[in-house]
Formats: structure tokens, C-alpha cells, sequence
């Protein structure tokens, strides 16, 4: 069960941030609604993912799943490009990840 809060966390990390952008500077206010309410949905689901997960274990999944999220969602939604680059580097995130999960 910590597994899938966290993964839903790490979903809710990812609407957060997009909500971030899309509010443009916090001058649009149904985005910073979402971006709030992701937050406190995000962090909270993280804390109680933190129950039984070891800190370092929850945290770096949480924090990659939301920067390859953001990545994704910023190529497939805001049109910003894509590279071997970061498309390795999102790649070492990911291995990075399944690393700690396996271990």
C-alpha cells in the first residue's frame, strides 16, 4: 500500500508543478487552486508513504518520479524539446529508482 501512495504522490508532485507554470507567476488563480491542493495531497500521501518506507527510499522516488514527470509533461505539453541528453539523463533518474526499489 506505501507503494502506491507514493506513486500517486509522485503523480501529484507532477500536477503541482505543472500547475506552477501554468499559472504564470501566481497571476492566474484557478492554477494556483490545483497547484495548492496537488501540494497538500502530494506531501501528505508522501508522509504517510513514510510509515513503512525508509526515508532515502521514499524521498528519492518521490522526488524522481516528479522530475521525469515534469520532464514528460513538459515535452508532451509545453512543447519544450526533447534531446539524447535529457532523455538519458531522465533515463538515469528512472534506473536510479528502480535501483532503490530493488535494493
Amino acid at each position: 500500500m506505501s507503494w502506491i501512495l507514493l506513486i500517486v504522490a509522485g503523480i501529484l508532485e507532477v500536477v503541482w508543478a505543472f500547475a506552477m507554470k501554468e499559472s504564470h507567476g501566481f497571476t492566474r488563480v484557478m492554477p494556483v487552486v490545483v497547484m495548492v491542493a496537488a501540494m497538500a495531497g502530494s506531501f501528505t500521501l508522501l508522509a504517510m508513504a513514510m510509515r513503512s518506507l525508509p526515508l532515502g527510499t521514499a524521498y528519492m522516488v518521490w522526488t524522481g518520479f516528479g522530475a521525469v514527470g515534469a520532464f514528460a509533461v513538459g515535452v508532451w505539453f509545453l512543447g519544450e524539446q526533447f534531446t539524447v541528453q535529457r532523455g538519458i539523463a531522465a533515463a538515469l533518474i528512472i534506473a536510479g529508482m528502480v535501483t532503490m526499489k530493488m535494493s
